[in-house]
C-alpha cells in the first residue's frame, strides 16, 4: 500500500497486511506519519517538556456523586 506523510509529504510504501495498512483502509481519520516525522516530533517534544514549561491539557475526572 502506498501511503502519503501528513507533514512532509514523502511517499512510502507499507505492508497490505499490516496493523496501520488497517487502520488506514477501515478508518479515514487515521493519518500515516513518516518514522522520521514521528521522530522528529517526539524529540521536540520531550525536550519541551524537560524545560519545564509544558503543561498537559488532560480533562479532570468527573466527582462521582455515589
Amino acid at each position: 500500500m502506498r501511503v502519503k506523510c501528513v507533514i512532509c509529504d514523502k511517499i512510502e510504501n507499507i505492508d497490505d497486511e499490516s496493523l496501520m495498512a488497517k487502520r488506514l483502509r477501515n478508518r479515514p481519520i487515521h493519518t500515516y506519519m513518516c518514522v522520521e516525522c514521528s521522530e522528529r516530533i517526539a524529540d521536540k517534544t520531550n525536550a519541551r517538556m524537560a524545560t519545564g514549561n509544558f503543561r498537559f491539557y488532560r480533562a479532570r475526572p468527573d466527582k462521582d456523586e455515589w
